[in-house]
């Protein structure tokens, strides 16, 4: 064999090696390429998701606190027009109560797909302005999930899916047991309802203690002769009250001159304008600070020293004064017809 001929052979053999290597390589490849992870539906060459990355299918992770609950924001109290005091959340959405929780102690009973549609109020996060709620009513409970749940009066909170926007109050009476909640935890009902689910009594039931306030009433209120007088507060001292012993309030932002409401709106719904009153059914008062102004709407409103009057939907029985000094804007009026002080 001549050299050129062993040289074409060793070629030869070279190009069968590298075409081998080549195939071996594009084999492996090709197989890498093709694998696919069971119930991924990934592409090839797609990156199968960590465990539990997306969660099921339609809960968005709202699993992971409780079915959507989140934190109550800064609670407060709104006048409903057929539920009367109800508490809401920092949004304006209104919550509720269940009766199948317990408050001694206090338990949650709604939990997985209930959860889902009443959402709990979380404690943490959930903040109290002074706005008409007494903070010794909140508590909170330790749910499944490990999550804190606001209750108020012992009854865990929640708000209504079906809710869709502020002052909704479409969770009420849901199965017949949920209830928008009042602020003292019981069940949100305008004065003279009954939201009880047990049949009347056939005799009559003894009347309710107040729900507020252990001061005795003036004999003054009782026949409702005299629609504007002074009691003394524990603490503001003198302040004026209406013909059911309801303080009446001025807000800062309100102008004397010209006389001007400035609480308008929402506003309206936690502050309600006072009704105007007689000249002759004014007692401790001089009825030259007692005037009224036209809303704009057409309503009259009680003025006290050229300013607009109000009363809280917060204060729950007479001699209660829980409006003064919310946002620093709310005050107490004194028979001079100032901020109350006490001093």
């Amino acid at each position: 064999m001549t050299t050129t001929t062993k040289r074409y052979g060793l070629v030869a053999a070279c190009l069968l090696l590298a075409g081998l290597v080549l195939m071996a390589a594009f084999g492996s490849a090709n197989s890498s390429a093709s694998t696919s992870y069971p119930g991924s539906g990934q592409s090839a060459g797609g990156t199968q998701p960590a465990a539990g990355a997306y969660g099921s299918y339609g809960d968005s992770g709202a699993s992971a606190a409780g079915g959507g609950a989140r934190p109550g924001g800064q609670l407060a109290v709104r006048l409903d027009d057929q539920l009367g005091s109800v508490m809401t959340d920092g949004q304006g959405f209104t919550l509720y109560r269940f009766d199948k929780d317990t408050a001694k102690p206090p338990t949650s009973n709604c939990s997985g797909t209930c959860a889902t549609t009443w959402p709990p109020v979380l404690k943490d996060g959930s903040t109290l302005p002074g706005n008409g709620i007494d903070p010794s009513k909140l508590g909170e409970i330790t749910r499944a999930d490990g999550t804190h749940q606001l209750t108020v009066g012992g009854w865990p909170a929640y708000r209504y899916a079906q809710d869709t926007a502020p002052g909704d109050t479409k969770g009420q009476g849901v199965g017949g047991t949920w209830n928008a909640l009042a602020p003292d935890g019981s069940k949100a009902k305008a004065a003279g309802a009954d939201t009880s689910a047990t049949p009347a009594p056939t005799t009559p039931a003894p009347a309710p203690a107040p729900t507020a306030t252990a001061m005795p009433q003036p004999t003054q209120q009782a026949g409702a002769k005299v629609q504007l007088s002074v009691m003394v507060h524990p603490q503001l001292g003198p302040i004026m009250v209406d013909s059911a012993g309801r303080t009446l309030y001025h807000y800062g932002k309100d102008t004397a001159w010209p006389m001007r409401s400035n609480c308008e709106g929402q506003c309206l719904k936690t502050w309600m304008p006072a009704a105007p009153v007689d000249a002759d059914k004014i007692k401790g008062v001089d009825p030259k600070l007692v005037g009224k102004m036209q809303r704009p709407d057409g309503t009259w409103q009680l003025s006290i020293n050229c300013t607009p009057a109000y009363v809280y939907s917060g204060d729950q029985g007479y001699g209660d004064a829980l409006g003064n000094g919310i946002d620093g804007q709310w005050s107490a009026i004194n028979p001079s017809g100032k901020p109350a002080t006490g001093k």
